[in-house]
């Protein structure tokens, strides 16, 4: 590996030197490597989407994870307003590959994941959003059931000048709002983007009029700075900071008293190096998570008081070069790496029992993390063949190297596993073909073999609820890593009636089978160690699951008339199966439909959506799953452009004021005047918008 590593710098090494000897005479905005899909026309990942209309989509989003809503395949795993993780295609947690501008990782540093990635940039930031829906690509990690990229404003779309917007929101369910100013220069040298921005949100009302404990501050800013070396060469770094406050968390046992968060990133970026070798990227990552969860506001407070102060680290990088062999051949080789390490304990303060207040209040240290770690080091290949301009052949390579443990192990864990330091050699892999048809339509057919090792609570976590559930959950640091298979056919094009109606439309199936995949069981054997008295009174264990498997499709049609009127439907269905256990897997989101019609102009727009999400009896009844009902909503959107630099939008959402639980979301948890069921959804609320630009 260290020879590897050591030839790749010294090619960049001269080829960075010959490009700063060579005349250019040309001038070209350099690319960097934070856009996936459409960054350059020889990436043809197969199976892709973007979504990037947001401005004219405002719904008042809590945190990035509202962003996902609207996009089809996707639901939302919700422990309140602030703890929210998208899931696509019953893929959820690290199974998807989350990362801001190509790379950009921030691990949550909470086990309940009170703080997860979504938490750590502001929605106003992210300018849009891209998916590769399988493990199709081998270029930007290990990747297991898809890769989500959050992409923060690209200074190659900004006007030269200094520029500035300052937007402000508000929502009637919580007496809620927003404010965000965002200030830019842009030159043909450098450039500079600061943005502030705030958000307080309060308890919402559910369609029964319930108020749901779910309010939370934060206040964000960041600041991307690049400048261009020469017309070929870009560096840029990016600094951003998040500071929650006063969270609270309907479905989890206790609440965040802070959520800090800090992430830089550092981009390299030469092209036009030479005739094989085209270009290099290098980017580099840190990120810290600080975080203080206590009870002081739950109702269990007077018996026991308990405080746990959390951190995350993240660091990590890649180097990536870009040859073309032949003109037919675009090669792509590079290396990446990512570390985690987590630290924190519990401190409980018993006060009372068995009923009784204790005469002096006994105090217990509990070890979440085990001060763990896990390295990953990946080596990389992945080649696109075209066979002329209709026909595209891409097939990738990785390897990944995991080294794992724990260094401050807890007395009962270290008993059961004498062993924690674990190492892994996980080989991922991908073939795609893309045959464009005409223009117009377009076929993709692929497969993907993705690989994820466990995650840090998997592997280490000690009898803590961190489940949907109320059972305590206990680690397996020899669990092998979880495999998906993914087969994969789609077909999408446009074409037009005449000239006033055009219909544009996708289509994929897919199908994945799993090896050891990694699920919760309940072991009779091991009794519950934090209050032996209560239900339930056995402990999950994390084990590998030998057959398994899920199978799904979508669907999406829009209907453009007389240019601005259109009408869209969509369709998403994925049915998983624990055969082990014959029940479906944990966490499948339900049949879900969206039917929506409007104008868009330039000036102004209108739309109104209905929600169909149908019945979920595909469950897993040993995750503690139950049955949820299906509902159906609607929602209606709208915006006005006063002046070419004011907008103005406004929207209702759950017009009919509907009671309403997802199947995703998490049960009430440690809250007073609730039961152990599944939150209710925000009823009827109205959302205002207003963004004047400069």
């Amino acid at each position: 590996m260290k020879k590897i590593c050591m030839m790749l710098i010294s090619i960049v090494f001269v080829n960075v030197q010959a490009q700063t000897q060579k005349d250019t005479t040309t001038v070209k905005r350099v690319k960097l490597n934070e856009v996936l899909i459409h960054s350059n026309p020889k990436n043809n990942y197969v199976h892709t989407l973007v979504n990037n209309q947001y401005q004219k989509k405002v719904i008042q989003p809590k945190n990035v994870a509202d962003l996902f809503s609207e996009i089809n395949g996707f639901s939302l795993v919700k422990r309140g307003n602030y703890a929210i993780d998208p899931t696509f295609r019953a893929s959820l947690y690290e199974q998807l590959n989350v990362m801001y501008d190509g790379a950009t990782k921030a691990m949550h540093a909470c086990p309940n994941r009170m703080d997860p990635i979504t938490t750590h940039v502001i929605p106003e930031e992210v300018s849009k959003i891209e998916v590769i829906k399988g493990p199709y690509t081998v270029r930007y990690g290990a990747t297991f059931g898809g890769i989500v990229n959050m992409v923060t404003e690209d200074y190659q779309n900004l006007e030269k000048g200094f520029h500035g917007k300052l937007s402000s929101a508000y929502e009637t369910n919580g007496n809620s709002y927003v404010t965000m100013l965002q200030l830019k220069e842009v030159t043909d040298t450098y450039d500079i983007i600061g943005n502030v921005g705030y958000r307080n949100f309060n308890d919402y009302e559910d369609g029964n009029g319930n108020e749901i404990p779910s309010a939370f501050k934060s206040t964000d800013y960041g600041v991307k700075v690049g400048y261009n070396i020469t017309d070929s060469q870009r560096l840029q770094a990016h600094w951003r900071q998040s500071f929650g406050r006063d969270v609270k968390h309907a479905a989890l046992p206790m609440d965040t008293e802070f959520d800090n968060s800090s992430i830089l990133s550092l981009d390299y970026n030469i092209q036009n190096i030479g005739n094989i070798l085209t270009s290099v990227t290098a980017k580099g990552y840190y990120s810290y998570v600080d975080h203080l969860m206590t009870n002081a506001n739950r109702p269990n407070f007077p018996m026991m008081f308990a405080s746990s102060p959390v951190n995350s680290t993240t660091i990590g990088g890649k180097l990536e070069l870009n040859l073309q062999l032949d003109k037919s051949l675009n090669l792509f080789i590079g290396t990446d790496a990512m570390h985690i390490a987590r630290e924190g304990n519990r401190t409980r303060t018993v006060k009372m029992m068995n009923g009784t207040m204790l005469p002096m209040p006994m105090v217990f240290v509990d070890k979440i993390w085990q001060d763990a770690y896990i390295n990953d080091f990946g080596v990389f290949t992945e080649s696109i063949y075209s066979f002329g301009k209709q026909t595209f052949l891409t097939t990738g390579v990785r390897v990944d190297f995991i080294d794992a443990d724990a260094k401050d192990l807890e007395t009962d864990f270290a008993s059961r596993y004498p062993i924690t330091k674990t190492s892994e050699v996980n080989v991922s892999g991908t073939i795609s073909l893309k045959h464009k048809f005409s223009r117009k339509a377009i076929l993709e057919v692929a497969f993907g073999r993705g690989v994820r090792t466990a995650n840090m609570a998997e592997r280490f976590i000690n009898h803590f609820t961190v489940g949907q559930d109320s059972y305590e959950y206990l680690g397996n640091p020899l669990l092998n890593p979880e495999v998906n298979n993914q087969f994969e056919i789609g077909f999408k094009g446009s074409f037009d009636v005449n000239n006033n109606l055009s219909l544009v439309y996708e289509t994929s199936v897919y199908h994945s089978i799993f090896e050891n995949y990694i699920s919760a069981v309940v072991d009779p054997t091991i009794p519950r160690k934090f209050m032996p008295m209560a239900m339930p009174q056995f402990t999950k264990v994390f084990t590998n699951i030998e057959d398994a498997s899920k199978t799904g499709f979508e669907v999406a049609a829009r209907l453009t008339m007389l240019q601005n009127y259109f009408i869209k439907g969509e369709m998403a269905y994925v049915k998983t199966n624990n055969k082990d256990f014959n029940e479906s897997l944990p966490l499948n989101p339900p049949l879900t439909v969206r039917i929506s019609a409007g104008i868009e102009k330039n000036k102004y727009w209108v739309n109104t959506q209905y929600n169909i999400v149908s019945t979920q009896n595909n469950i897993a009844q040993s995750f503690g799953e139950t049955t949820t009902l299906g509902y159906q909503t609607i929602d209606i959107k709208g915006g006005f452009k006063f002046l070419d630099n004011l907008t103005f939008g406004a929207a209702c959402l759950n017009v009919f004021n509907k009671a309403y639980t997802n199947h995703l979301n998490f049960s009430y948890r440690n809250q007073a005047g609730f039961s152990m069921a599944p939150i209710t959804e925000p009823g009827r609320n109205f959302t205002f918008f207003l963004q004047y630009k400069f």
